[in-house]
Formats: C-alpha cells, sequence, structure tokens
C-alpha cells in the first residue's frame, strides 16, 4: 500500500542528519550536461525525483552509475533524443534540461513537464526568455521541440522572481556567446550551489546570491567533483514536527544560515533554537502565537515549502493565526486534511485562518503534494490514536525515509 501508519503521541528526541538538498541536486544533474565528461556528485539524496533526473539523463545517452551518496555522470555520448513522457511528466524540474540541452547540443524536444499540484507554475516565461537568445520553438498540445544554432547573451529583465527561469537562462547562459544579465535573479541557496558548481567547472559567474547575475559565456566547462549541502527544506521539516511534538532534536548538517526566516519564525513561537556549527539544535513545542501571522516569499522570506508544515505548528499552538500564501496558489489544498484531523481553518483568497483546537485526532488523510504530505504526517505525529497517511510516493519525492526517520526520533511510525 502507498500509505504511512501513524500511531500518535510520543515525543521526539534524538539526532537526525539531514540528507542532501533536492532543490540543488536537481540543477546541479542537469548541469552536468554542459559538461563533456565525467563529473561526480557527492551527497546526492535517494529521492525518487533524483532517480527521475537519472533516469532522463541515461534517455539522453548520459552513462550513469550511483554508489552510496554519490553519483557519477558520464555525458560524452549525449544525443539530444526524445525524453521518457512518463519521467518528465512526473517532476517539474525536468524543464531546467531545456537550456542545458539547448546550450550542449542546440536542439531538443520534450513534452509539458509535470510535479506536484501546487500552482499554475506556467513554463511561458521559460521559452519567451530563451526565444530572446535565439531560440526557435514550435509548440502543440503535448510539447514543444526547441532548437538553437547558437545562443546569444542578452539581458533579461523579467516581470517577476522566479526560480526556475533562473536557473534556466544559467544554464542557457555559460556556454552562450556574450554576456547575459538576469534581472531580478532568484536568491535562493540552491541558485548559488548551482553557480558554485558551474564555477568550479570554469564557468564565468558573478552575483550569485544578488537579485542580478551576469554571466560571461565560455566555450567549454570542464568535469568536476561536487558536494551538495544538506536539504534546508528537510531540516525545516524535522523542526516543524518538533515543534508539534514537543522533545529535543538535533539537526545534524541543518544549514543554519540559509534557514533564517524560518529559525526566527519557530523562536517566536517558543522553541529553543540553538545554531551549532554541525546543525542546528531544536527543543520545546510552539506555543507561543504568531501576533504578526506568516507570510511566504521568495528567499530570504519564509519558503512556501515549509508554509503547510508551519500550519499544523499553528494549529496546535493553542492561539489563533493566519498564513498568506504569495508564491502557489494551491498550497492550501492540506486543509480539508487537517481539518478532518479536528484543525479548525478556513482559507479566505491567500489567507488561511487558523483557530485554536483542543487536540488533533488520527483520521486517513491524503497527500496530495510533497510538503504537504510531510505536514500530514507531523500533524499524525502529534494527534491522539492513529493516522493512515496515504499517496506516500508525493514524499517520497523529496525525503529519503521519512519513516525511519522519525523512527529514529522515537515516533511510532511505519509503512502501510
Amino acid at each position: 500500500m502507498d500509505a504511512i501508519r501513524i500511531y500518535g503521541g510520543n515525543c521526539l528526541t534524538g539526532q537526525t542528519k539531514i540528507q542532501g538538498s533536492k532543490n540543488a541536486s536537481l540543477p546541479v544533474l542537469a548541469a552536468t550536461l554542459l559538461i563533456n565528461g565525467t563529473c561526480e556528485v557527492e551527497n546526492c539524496p535517494n529521492i525518487s525525483d533524483v532517480f527521475h533526473m537519472l533516469r532522463l539523463l541515461e534517455s539522453l545517452g548520459c552513462k550513469v552509475t550511483r554508489e552510496e551518496g554519490l553519483v557519477r555522470i558520464d555525458t560524452g555520448q549525449l544525443s539530444a533524443c526524445d525524453m521518457p513522457a512518463d519521467s518528465v511528466g512526473v517532476m517539474r524540474s525536468s524543464i531546467m534540461l531545456l537550456g542545458a540541452l539547448l546550450a550542449r547540443t542546440g536542439s531538443v524536444c520534450m513534452e509539458y513537464p509535470g510535479g506536484c499540484v501546487i500552482g499554475k507554475r506556467p513554463i511561458d516565461l521559460h521559452l519567451r526568455t530563451l526565444r530572446r537568445m535565439g531560440v526557435e520553438i514550435v509548440e502543440n498540445e503535448e510539447g514543444f521541440c526547441a532548437h538553437a544554432a547558437s545562443l546569444a547573451g542578452v539581458l533579461h529583465e523579467l516581470p517577476f522572481v522566479s526560480v526556475g527561469v533562473t536557473e534556466n537562462l544559467i544554464l542557457a547562459a555559460v556556454l552562450a556567446k556574450g554576456i547575459t544579465v538576469i534581472h531580478p535573479a532568484a536568491r535562493e541557496p540552491e541558485i548559488q550551489v548551482l553557480c558554485a558548481f558551474l564555477q568550479s567547472a570554469g564557468a564565468r559567474i558573478s552575483g550569485a546570491g544578488t537579485d542580478r547575475l551576469v554571466i560571461e559565456g565560455v566555450d567549454s566547462l570542464h568535469p568536476v567533483r561536487f558536494h551538495v549541502p544538506a536539504d534546508r527544506i528537510v531540516a525545516g521539516t524535522y523542526l516543524a514536527a518538533c515543534m508539534c511534538t514537543g522533545g529535543r532534536v538535533f539537526l545534524q548538517d541543518a544549514p543554519c544560515q540559509h534557514m533564517q526566516s524560518v529559525l526566527e519564525c519557530a523562536r517566536r513561537m517558543g522553541t529553543e533554537i540553538i545554531c551549532q556549527k554541525d546543525g542546528v539544535l531544536v527543543a520545546g513545542r510552539g506555543c507561543a502565537a504568531l501576533e504578526e501571522g506568516l507570510i511566504t516569499a521568495c528567499y530570504p522570506g519564509f519558503p512556501t515549502d515549509l508554509q503547510s508544515l508551519f500550519m499544523v505548528v499553528m494549529a496546535l499552538s493553542g492561539h489563533s493565526g493566519w498564513i498568506e500564501e504569495t508564491v502557489f496558489e494551491n498550497r492550501f489544498r492540506i486543509v480539508p486534511e487537517l481539518c478532518r484531523m479536528g484543525a479548525d481553518i478556513t482559507v479566505q483568497g491567500a489567507r488561511a485562518y487558523i483557530r485554536p483546537v483542543n487536540r488533533l485526532c488520527g483520521a486517513i488523510v491524503e497527500a496530495k503534494e510533497l510538503r504537504g504530505g510531510a505536514a500530514l504526517v507531523a500533524a499524525a505525529l502529534a494527534a491522539e490514536g492513529t493516522s493512515i497517511v496515504t499517496d506516500r510516493h508525493y514524499i517520497d519525492r523529496g525525503y529519503e525515509d521519512i519513516s525511519l526517520s522519525f523512527r529514529e526520533l522515537g515516533a511510532d511510525i511505519e509503512l502501510a
């Protein structure tokens, strides 16, 4: 059965090692297509999204081998053929292969990418900006074909900040002729990781971590060995779960420097947070009110990927509160499932209003997307009785083994 069974009520105690970053690994894996040779990517998480990305690379002629925590990608036999629709269709991140393939081979055909249902996330801006760099694109109902004899650097003044568009333009620009400027560029740590990988391979990029990226095209890149940092969203997941259940948990390797908005929110809710050189210590429940509410935003603001988890924390805090979602319009799909567990939450437009309840109760609930599914697991850990979270495959997209990790922290949880 594609589900997780949780017997709620246990405090979380102990230590868990935070896996490599999903949102950094995927663009780095795509970036290996730009390099003729073998790259090694360390600390690459063993999750289904990475599996699908590696399958896409293999379909393009790459030779992929995997050891414990290490992926080798040999792109020497790269060919621009059609990619398997089932892998493209389940993973939004497949769109970033477009910029890399155009830069390396000059042509690509693919179906429209899929992924979690958390918002529209159209690819129009990806295609429009690439057209400005000299790409010819022919679309149909199922997908598109793109071709470019060469790519030319241009100034991109984007209508809004987009992580995906920023990544795609970086991948297209590093081998383009001339200089590419991206403004406003996404500032997320994962963008900085992608730039660091490319710079280690010989790319000329300045401005990583700011809203203005400048990329001077080079003729070629060389193979590298690169270490992916820990996943700040996974760290935030276990932090929020500890806030729901109480206890004391050390998040080994948690990237404290990239979690400031989340850590500050946790402190405001009364949880003890101690940043250390090798991770973050979390102690106590989140029992204080967030008087000013919670508003998601692009980095360095509060991440939309942790919004549903902190909705659970707020539902259990004993206080009223509200959350405003400014990034993805469908992030509130978790609300009916939490209400099935006894939460009192209503949605009005882009805001969810949370009112206090005495407790959450075990129930059968459905994961409808990746982070919402993890949030339901956190809610079940704190609820009275037994819960079953169905459609576990959504959670597997971003967590190596969420059941094992929580079990090691004292939770009564198993696959069902």
